[in-house]
């Protein structure tokens, strides 16, 4: 394997996407959700750049070519292991997220069945756009649990009924807004539906996978 910097950089991807959850266990939130933000955005630029220069430069191995599509899923897979725990197992969210979950475990062993015949079925560009709707996804929603931790803070154990009528009177800070709503459910929501569009896109890309893969399972007669 040569060091090249689309391999370093692929390297760094991977070995961020455990970081992210290692965030929350060596800080106190939501310093632990900024980090974790700040490291998912970087390593999801890498996924560009790795790909590019690689490319640009005549850089291109197979060693890229096995690590960037684990990378990428392994930095998906945590995320979204991270912020279904720290969602509080919202349905909304598991249910997209499971959807994504199936696809890249089911394609990771339909490759492996594959073996050298896997690298028949080229990445398309809809696959590339189910990846960048994931990670986009995945920001955002580190955002809201971001926004939405400091919301519980200033609500001190209070209802958000309570809470408002604490404002109402004075007695506490309303939340961050972001234009008529607060800043916490809009990037939340936000993040929820680019998740459902995620989900949608991993299933189209899991299912034209499959079809392409067909001929190579059927049984020699």
């Amino acid at each position: 394997m040569r060091w090249s910097i689309p391999n370093i950089l692929t390297v760094l991807r991977l070995l961020a996407a455990p970081g992210v959850a290692v965030m929350f266990l060596y800080f106190a939130r939501p310093l632990a959700d900024w980090f974790a933000l700040t490291l998912f955005i970087l390593a999801a630029i890498t996924d560009y750049f790795d790909g590019y220069l690689a490319r640009l430069w005549k850089q291109e191995s197979k060693f890229g070519a096995m690590m960037d599509p684990i990378a990428d899923k392994a930095m998906v897979v945590i995320a979204i292991m991270v912020l279904t725990g720290y969602s509080g197992m919202n349905p909304w969210l598991i249910l997209p997220a499971t959807v994504i979950l199936f696809r890249e475990v089911f394609v990771s062993g339909l490759r492996e069945f594959l073996g050298a015949k896997a690298g028949l079925l080229k990445v398309t560009k809809l696959a590339k756009w189910k990846t960048t709707a994931q990670m986009v996804a995945i920001a955002v929603l580190f955002l809201g649990t971001g926004l939405e931790y400091l919301n519980g803070v200033k609500m001190h154990g209070m209802t958000p009924d309570q809470y408002l009528d604490a404002v109402s009177a004075g007695l506490a800070d309303p939340v961050r807004a972001c234009g008529k709503r607060d800043c916490a459910s809009l990037a939340g929501d936000v993040g929820l539906v680019l998740m459902w569009v995620a989900a949608v896109l991993t299933a189209i890309t899991g299912l034209d996978y499959f079809r392409k893969s067909l001929p190579y399972l059927k049984d020699d007669t």
